[in-house]
């Protein structure tokens, strides 16, 4: 077995504490527990060696004996009022739980000159056989519950769980897992940092100390997420895009230089470094952590989906919701469910010419198809050393696309040779590869390979990937480019959905004439009128990125010129690739095909597009044309890059520039010229498409560490604009009321410290009717905000014009807009509509067509609950918390689907939300279902009734009656359930101890 330490004091206390309970059962009674004052609860602590190497205070103990634990006014609270010797007894446990259950293999790693880097709970040291055969991923989950195991937030059968991964993984168990630190990005970030403000008020209005509410692990807060293209194809675009960005989030951008100081722990790099996940892998990213003296893997959770990108270097990482990560911040345990892991074998070799992107979209569609969510994909083979880490980086970040949890390559010598070519110092990364070795994370090619178990098996050959794009609206809709004019033909056929726009034949050769600035151009059908390269997908990639400089390069030598409708853009990752394209030579090319730097960000792939010229938007708008937008990003829903482009393409940096210069999706690029040279000759696409061997070579010449070391040795410094903020003191924020960025959010308005326990629905109406595949962009939308919508009317009576509306992403922080913006998507389907598309549905009781909030506002009014009807995936996309938040604030208690991604369903449930799912075989349409009738979801009172995945009955005012599974997945979920929240239960939680 895997216990060697002795046995322990927390092995006592566990003893103790349950012949205490036995002792004093009687007290415990079925009815309401007594009020209890906060001064009253019972305080634990655990100075354990946490990821933030500081002493962690402990949740509510999480064995129950047959006893409610959970909530803080719990058996232990009315003991408490009956006899003071508990008082000694629990100070008397809290001691003797700090000795540590694993103390007996803590190890020390020697340095090879003498001395020591550090000791490390050594995997090996346990002596047990079944740590060989686990997946790296779940090596690192175990680590993590070692090092952390105090036998209160995790115990010692937690670390048995993840050891025996192999027979527990199936059972879906839980486990608790604490990462070592907490990424943020702006659009996520504020309404995080508003929160936290917000749980300081609660906390002081509830007599307890505010500065309790302060992020315990490193806080990384990268604001990208704001920059929008509204200049393009200048030389002074950058500097221009930055004053507008300011001049639109001075305000948010000074809260969060509030909360930077406001808050210990937390570090925020300024507007202009870069987007945050290439910031992460290029800096942020530790690998190792060594804290006072332990050595631990570094771990991340982070507030955007993409955050996976990170897997690419050997770190665990993955999206969660900001409500989740605000718990970790404060010293919550993450509670998930046991992943299964796929393991994703490579071998061989690209063919010339395949890029990276490629790559991505193939194994996005294969992993999709496969069926990953849930679960970690975990890659190896032969062909993993074909891959740089750039390319591994590429694949990790589309997790979400295919659904995964995250996709994971272990640690090897690619990764170091990434590290120093990053600027981490040759001891740092000697100490990496020294710690990982020890403890058996590190992955040598060099060396027979242990074979390891995973859940199940793919494979994929590198020399079958053949060219391709993805679209016209889902990530995991590929298609290879020697089909894409096909493709696009019988898109324009098809009835409209996914793949198609249902264009009458007599009109899909239509031709839209307009005047551009005095020259005359034209639209069509399938026509490029946004080319973006953008996104942390491809922009962390030297080789695509440099790639699309040689296509650039090659055009202008044969005389070939962007359209100048099109907009075109660069939205860089990080100040590096300005870098490396100018010592290239390459961005002057780039320059010349309308491709100028724009900005440092994430752009256009979150529907920061900017608008389009005023004449092209008339020409789309009057003619109706289905307009292409092809991005190197790695979203394409249906209204997220721009409103008026219907298809949306994702493509590798070096097509972006292609397709740009053939002007339309609709080429067969085998077969038709893209243009014309400057002697008349038809040019094709294989005489603009470089080889492997030339981006290979450009790659090796121009891509240097100095670049990254000059780049980030001055990343917090700021600018000019960000240093001049100024912002006020204090550890509490002083809300101002007539603020339309930021304002104080009613969560906690007249909280108490009773949890509101379980409930369920009664006579609810339908909100929403919705099919399959609605994302968090429908249900919360990032981009801008519709003239007519609610947010705008609100913002219109505030006085703020038009041209200042900015996004729903940039105003997150402002709960009113966003509760406007809850189902505002343009292009959002609900049946209760019959196929109208917008964000309106039917006020059941009087019929009326009204506005997604204006309706649930008048529910509200009248004392009526709502739930949502969906299909398969719901939730799907960014991990965005307005989905969640915004529905709750709409009076939303219940969603029932099909299916849920994994983030959403969490986050519905941290919000107070009962997610539901049909039996297979089942959905609103079989069951006949039509969302006017009224819905009652008998849930049981008793939070100690419910358990996780359990059935529950709904029946409707027509006489349906329908069996559901209740989504909360884990014990903790149902604790979150119990408190109303998430945050609530957080608040209750630190005020007890």
């Amino acid at each position: 077995m895997y216990i060697t330490a002795a046995t322990s004091a927390s092995s006592l206390l566990r003893a103790s504490r349950s012949r205490f309970i036995s002792s004093l059962s009687s007290f415990k009674t079925s009815s309401s527990p007594p009020k209890v004052s906060p001064s009253s609860f019972i305080t634990h602590r655990s100075p354990s060696l946490s990821s933030a190497g500081r002493s962690l205070r402990c949740s509510v103990p999480r064995w129950s004996h047959g006893v409610d634990w959970r909530s803080p006014l719990s058996l232990r609270a009315q003991i408490r009022t009956v006899s003071p010797i508990i008082d000694r007894l629990e100070r008397t446990f809290t001691t003797m739980a700090t000795e540590h259950a694993f103390k007996g293999i803590l190890t020390s790693l020697p340095k090879p000159g003498g001395g020591e880097f550090g000791k490390f709970y050594s995997l090996p040291a346990l002596n047990d056989p079944r740590i060989d055969k686990l997946p790296y991923s779940i090596r690192i989950l175990l680590e993590s519950a070692i090092r952390n195991c105090d036998n209160f937030q995790v115990k010692k059968e937690d670390v048995e769980k993840i050891i025996d991964w192999e027979n527990t993984a199936p059972k879906q168990v839980e486990i608790p897992f604490k990462p070592a630190r907490v990424l943020l990005q702006d659009f996520t970030g504020v309404p995080a940092v508003v929160d936290l403000a917000c749980m300081r008020d609660a906390m002081n209005k509830l007599g307890s100390d505010s500065n309790k509410i302060n992020p315990l692990v490193p806080v990384d807060l990268v604001i990208d997420h704001s920059v929008q293209v509204d200049v393009t194809r200048s030389e002074n675009a950058v500097q221009a895009n930055m004053e507008f960005e300011f001049q639109r989030n001075k305000e948010r951008f000074a809260f969060l230089k509030w909360g930077s100081n406001a808050f210990h722990n937390m570090l925020v790099v300024p507007p202009g470094s870069g987007i945050v996940h290439q910031v992460n892998l290029e800096y942020l990213g530790r690998v190792v952590f060594n804290t006072d003296g332990i050595l631990y893997p570094d771990s991340v959770v982070g507030t955007d989906s993409h955050t996976t990108m990170i897997d690419g270097l050997g770190v665990a990482g993955w999206g969660v919701g900001g409500i989740e990560a605000e718990a970790a911040m404060l010293g919550q345990p993450m509670s998930m469910v046991l992943p299964g892991v796929v393991g994703f074998k490579l071998s061989g070799k690209l063919h010339s010419g395949v890029t990276a992107t490629d790559l991505v979209l193939t194994v996005t569609q294969m992993l999709r198809k496969h069926g990953v969510v849930g679960k970690f994909v975990e890659f190896y083979g032969d062909g993993m050393g074909e891959l740089s880490l750039a390319d591994r980086a590429t694949i990790a970040n589309m997790s979400p696309e295919y659904g995964a949890t995250m996709g994971f390559f272990p640690v090897d010598h690619v990764t170091l040779q990434y590290l120093k070519l990053t600027g981490r110092s040759d001891e740092t990364v000697e100490m990496i590869e020294g710690y990982l070795r020890a403890n058996k994370m590190f992955v040598d090619y060099n060396e027979p390979q242990q074979e390891r178990v995973y859940s199940s098996y793919l494979e994929l050959n590198l020399a079958d990937v053949e060219p391709c794009i993805s679209g016209p609206k889902r990530p995991h809709d590929r298609v290879p480019l020697k089909e894409m004019k096909a493709d696009w033909h019988s898109c324009l056929d098809n009835k409209v959905g996914f793949k198609g726009f249902a264009v009458p034949k007599e009109a899909q050769e239509k031709v839209a004439k307009f005047s551009f600035h005095g020259q005359p151009a034209e639209l069509k059908h399938g026509s490029v009128v946004i080319a973006a390269i953008t996104s942390c997908t491809n922009t962390s990639n030297p080789s695509v990125m440099l790639g699309a400089g040689l296509v650039a390069k090659k055009a202008c030598e044969l005389g070939l010129q962007v359209k100048p409708w099109v907009k075109t853009s660069l939205a860089p990752g990080s100040g590096v690739v300005t870098k490396y394209l100018s010592a290239s030579g390459l961005q002057k090319y780039l320059n010349q095909q309308g491709f100028n730097i724009v900005g440092y960000g994430c752009t256009t792939c979150i529907g920061n597009s900017g608008e389009l010229d005023e004449s092209v938007a008339s020409a789309i708008s009057e003619n109706d044309i289905v307009a292409a937008a092809v991005l190197s990003g790695n979203r394409n829903f249906e209204g997220r890059v721009h409103a008026l482009t219907r298809a949306n393409y994702l493509a590798s940096p070096p097509l972006v520039v292609a397709y740009a210069l053939a002007g339309t999706v609709d080429i067969d690029f085998e077969k038709e010229p893209i243009g014309t040279d400057k002697d008349g000759k038809s040019v094709y696409f294989k005489d603009i498409w470089p080889t492997t061997e030339e981006i290979a070579e450009v790659v090796q010449s121009s891509v240097l560490p100095d670049m990254f070391k000059s780049t980030y040795e001055s990343i917090t410094k700021g600018n000019p604009m960000w240093n001049q903020l100024s912002v006020p003191g204090g550890t509490l924020y002083s809300w101002d009321p007539n603020s339309t960025y930021i304002h104080e959010p009613p969560y906690f308005k007249d909280m108490t410290m009773d949890p509101p326990g379980a409930h369920g629905v009664k006579d609810a109406y339908c909100l929403l009717n919705f099919g399959d595949s609605i994302t968090t962009d429908h249900i919360s939308p990032a981009g801008s905000i519709h003239k007519d919508s609610p947010a705008a009317k609100y913002l219109l009576e505030r006085a703020v014009e038009r041209k200042d509306f900015n996004s729903y992403g940039s105003r997150r922080g402002n709960d009113e807009v966003m509760a406007r913006g809850t189902f505002a998507n343009i292009r959002i389907v609900n049946k209760l509509l019959n196929g109208e598309v917008g964000p309106k549905t039917i006020h059941v009781p009087s019929g009326e067509k009204l506005y997604v909030f204006d309706a649930a506002m008048k529910y509200k009014t009248a004392g009526q609950d709502t739930i949502i009807l969906a299909g398969a995936e719901y939730g799907s996309g960014s991990s965005r918390d307005w989905a969640a938040k915004g529905p709750m604030l709409l009076g939303v208690k219940a969603v029932i689907a099909k299916s849920f991604e994994r983030i959403h369903r969490s986050n519905l449930v941290g919000m107070g939300i009962i997610p539901l799912c049909f039996k297979t075989g089942e959905d609103a349409d079989t069951l006949g279902l039509t969302g006017h009738e009224r819905y009652t979801i008998d849930l049981p009172s008793k939070i100690s009734d419910i358990r996780p995945g359990q059935d529950v009955t709904v029946t409707t005012d027509t006489g349906k009656s329908f069996t559901c599974t209740v989504r909360f997945d884990t014990e903790v979920e149902l604790a979150y359930f119990n408190h109303g929240g998430i945050l609530p239960y957080v608040i209750r939680n630190l005020i007890q101890q």
